[in-house]
């Protein structure tokens, strides 16, 4: 099983034979800050990303960031999101102010 986090441009390959198996083997990892998903079947693809622990899935793509979008990882691949409005709430901290007013 591929099991280390790689930080670099390094494709892994590795055989299944349906796509439970495929799901079951990329949530085998501790590690879930991205996954990518190669395909001409694309309400497959939507089932298979909902079901992958990874921050961010690309389909038929590879690492396209949107400021818009938010982007980190999930389990041991980090906290917190950078981009998009999740990224702010790091920096937010919310009160609630109750006036009455009789």
């Amino acid at each position: 099983m591929i099991q280390e986090e790689i930080f670099g441009p390094v494709l892994t390959v590795q055989p299944f034979d349906d796509e439970d198996e495929a799901v079951a083997l990329a949530n085998s990892t501790p590690y879930g800050l991205a996954s990518g998903i190669q395909t001409s079947h694309l309400a497959r693809a939507h089932r298979v990303a909902g079901r992958l622990q990874a921050g961010i899935v690309w389909i038929n793509d590879w690492a396209m960031l949107d400021p818009a979008v938010p982007f980190g990882g999930v389990k041991d691949s980090g906290y917190g999101r950078e981009y998009g409005p999740e990224a702010l709430a790091g920096y937010t901290k919310v009160k609630s102010v109750v006036v009455s007013l009789d």
